[in-house]
């Protein structure tokens, strides 16, 4: 991690450093330049708004404070200069993708404390892991079933990053040797993709669903994103396996792992026998997955089926969890995401994206959009470039797609269709550490550099590019969605 980011996560504010003193003034210096620099048909609300927000994408891009504290920044600034009403400005904690999210995390706490998800961990390497192809691979398969279950993709990572570690140290991967970086990149990459399908396994869906649904009134179920992602996911799974495996080939006396096979086994044998907790965590956990998947059939928002999952969760008898632990989550994440929400909502109703979208929108622009390839291709590649500039995924969704959408009725476009293709490329960040959160963590470890993420990242940026351009060119069309 950068010396900002370290202080971030930290939430060291006693001391302060050159680079962090010089991101703040930075942030400052856009805000003041905008607000005065901005053409006279940005009336007072749009021209704080824009303002702002450019000044919230530098603060969060560059993490000189917390991102939980820039966001709480953000909020009092947007209260103190009255860009829009108290209850819209509030609007974003009360809004259903924050309660499923909290509903999610209580969930996954609670499963937590069962052995559960070990339990799984390690009867899928016992079986596969015994090669290096075989532990590759299942570290992927392992990170995809866990988001079926576990909606936040940093805590999938964090529980992963033990168990690899301890693999690395049972085969023997040298720091530095391609055995070590293949497992902690398939962990990065895999971490990644996993959020893809599952419109719980990552924040960024989330949040692509409720403006959709805000401000385009379109309703987009679990099941409906699923059926939209899933040959994008499917593709991409093998894709970040096989590119791996070419990149960093294992030396033949590397490539076997008995170890492994045992390692796991007695690992198992230390869990003991199935215990009630997890069958209850296991009941509860299916029973929540198939609320999610029949919405279209009870009506019931994605965010009252997790929290009947966190209720259940928590009845003595009936679930598994404590209540004290499962209480104990992020609230940092809870507030940015908020937060994030409400810059979101009073930057549309501000009418800053319209404004903004009518200087973007040129004819030569539009022309450009209208043919499909290549205009599938523009936003991809604005939407990577963006994502890239301010790092947070969620901070790229919120202040990108309302101005998207914005594009697409001036355009002509389908908003569901254009939407769709923004949030998912908001989720593939392959190249830099500090794209993604498996990324980030991963990073943190120390057991792979910048430097690796940089050439394997590329190609899955180009090849997540195509597919996704593919997809949304055939499978889309054949399902209905546009």
């Amino acid at each position: 991690m950068t010396q900002s980011t370290e202080a971030a996560h930290n939430g060291n504010s006693g001391q302060l450093g050159w680079k962090q003193l010089a991101s703040i003034i930075a942030a400052i210096i856009v805000f003041i330049s905008l607000y005065f620099g901005l053409p006279e048909d940005f009336t007072y609300a749009p021209r704080v708004m824009t303002a702002l927000v450019c000044f919230a994408i530098v603060l969060w891009a560059f993490e000189p404070i917390p991102l939980g504290a820039t966001g709480l920044i953000v909020l009092v600034l947007m209260l103190v200069f009255r860009v829009a009403d108290t209850s819209v400005t509030l609007s974003g904690f009360a809004s259903p993708a924050i309660f499923l999210i909290i509903g999610g995390t209580m969930i996954v706490i609670a499963t937590n404390e069962t052995p559960l998800i070990r339990r799984m961990t390690y009867n899928m390497l016992a079986k596969f892991g015994s090669t290096s192809k075989g532990l590759v691979w299942s570290l992927l398969i392992i990170l995809q079933i866990q988001a079926i279950f576990i909606p936040a993709v940093a805590v999938r990572t964090t529980l992963m990053i033990p168990i690899t570690s301890m693999i690395a140290k049972t085969v023997g991967a040298r720091p530095g040797s391609n055995l070590q970086r293949i497992l902690f990149l398939t962990l990065a990459f895999g971490g990644t993709v996993s959020g893809v399908a599952i419109m719980t396994a990552a924040v960024s869906n989330v949040l692509t669903v409720e403006i959709l649904n805000r401000y385009a009134n379109i309703n987009v179920t679990y099941f409906e994103w699923f059926l939209y992602t899933f040959p994008i996911w499917f593709l991409m799974i093998p894709t970040v396996g096989f590119l791996l495996l070419k990149m960093y080939p294992v030396p033949t006396g590397q490539q076997h792992h008995p170890k492994i096979k045992q390692e796991m086994k007695q690992k198992i044998e230390e869990l003991g026998p199935i215990t009630n907790a997890e069958k209850r965590a296991s009941f509860i956990l299916l029973l929540t997955v198939g609320l999610w998947l029949t919405e279209p059939l009870h009506g019931m928002h994605p965010s009252i089926s997790a929290l009947i999952g966190a209720a259940l969760m928590a009845l003595p008898v009936i679930g598994c969890g404590t209540w004290k632990k499962m209480v104990q989550m992020n609230y940092d994440t809870i507030l940015l995401l908020s937060v994030t929400l409400s810059v979101g909502y009073v930057f549309v109703d501000s009418g800053a994206t319209d404004l903004i979208s009518n200087y973007v929108s040129t004819e030569g622009f539009l022309k450009l959009l209208q043919h499909p390839v290549l205009g599938l291709f523009i936003i991809i590649f604005l939407t990577q470039i963006f994502h890239k500039m301010i790092s947070n995924v969620s901070t790229a969704v919120i202040t990108l797609l309302p101005i998207v959408l914005s594009i697409a009725t001036v355009a002509n476009f389908d908003p569901l269709f254009i939407s769709m293709v923004v949030g998912v490329t908001c989720l593939f960040g392959f190249i830099l550490a500090v794209e993604s959160m498996p990324n980030l963590l991963i990073h943190s470890t120390g057991a792979v550099t910048q430097k690796d993420f940089i050439l394997p990242g590329f190609y899955l940026t180009i090849i997540s590019s195509v597919i996704t351009v593919i997809i949304a060119l055939t499978w889309w069309q054949w399902v209905g969605l546009y």
